[in-house]
């Protein structure tokens, strides 16, 4: 954008001690939209004053996170919710300029790997054996617990970056590779765990109260591990609580993504993380 007189002189009072006369000449530079963001980065890179970088990078992030709210809202109000495009769009809170075009890439490169090894007349399991050994073993994706010190490990570009992720990261990977191979596997909202279960084929009833008898088994996105039902018994066993019909009902896209919002914004407790962690659970709140 061409810096005019109104630009000019909203810059030069970025660094005006009082909070109030900041507060408006923000919302006033907010007003231009993205379009001032290569302006407020040219006057980031020319002024040594640490104090007014931090608040030209607070406009910035303001900018992405006004258009971000915005494609969140879009994304919210389309019909299919694709599952990778919100996952995209939760990475861009971090990195806005990340490229969706390479994550396809990547993510048709594992989809072909896969496809070439599946047919008809394969059970479930075998299904499930063939993804996971291309997925994890072929392809070398790793799976950690859930780190809240590791923001990048909730984030898919980042997960195929480095070929590591935590439950929830690589669990919407395995989705999404399964949504494109049409295999019945969706998340299910397991307390503590971030478990996705095969649904026997055709299943597409989701009010059913208790769909716990439609499942043929579980998977440890982490690890790609399948556990049976007696293996998900024992662990509401142990955790003290009664396995209820709820937790086995197949997540929509938009609840995986609102999860997804609501553990990343943990990673953020600093008072000077703060508003991001607020940012997200607004995020989170406008998909309800």
């Amino acid at each position: 954008m061409e810096t005019n007189k109104e630009i000019s002189a909203l810059f030069n009072l970025i660094d005006d001690p009082d909070e109030e006369v900041f507060g408006a000449v923000s919302n006033k530079i907010v007003d231009y939209g993205k379009n001032i963001i290569p302006n407020l980065e040219h006057l980031w890179e020319t002024t040594p004053d640490e104090a007014v970088q931090t608040r030209i990078e607070l406009l910035i992030h303001r900018l992405h996170y006004t258009d971000l709210t915005e494609d969140f809202r879009q994304w919210g109000l389309s019909g299919h919710h694709d599952l990778m495009l919100g996952a995209m769009l939760v990475g861009k809170f971090q990195y806005p300029d990340v490229s969706t075009t390479q994550v396809l890439q990547e993510i048709e490169k594992v989809r072909r790997n896969i496809w070439l090894e599946l047919n008809n007349y394969l059970t479930p399991l075998e299904q499930i054996n063939i993804v996971t050994s291309i997925l994890y073993s072929y392809y070398g994706l790793k799976g950690n617990e859930i780190n809240y010190k590791e923001p990048n490990e909730f984030l898919l570009h980042k997960t195929l970056e480095a070929k590591r992720g935590n439950q929830i990261s690589n669990g919407i990977l395995y989705l999404v590779l399964s949504e494109l191979l049409d295999i019945p596997v969706k998340a299910v909202r397991i307390p503590k765990q971030f478990i996705i279960a095969y649904f026997k084929p055709g299943y597409s009833d989701e009010n059913l109260p208790n769909p716990v008898h439609k499942i043929e088994f579980f998977i440890d996105p982490a690890s790609g591990q399948v556990f049976t039902h007696q293996d998900v018994e024992g662990y509401f066993k142990r955790i003290s609580v009664p396995p209820v019909g709820s937790y086995f009902k197949p997540q929509k896209n938009k609840q995986v993504i609102q999860q997804l919002l609501e553990e990343f914004g943990k990673c953020f407790t600093t008072d000077k993380e703060a508003s991001k962690q607020k940012e997200l659970s607004e995020l989170a709140r406008a998909l309800e």
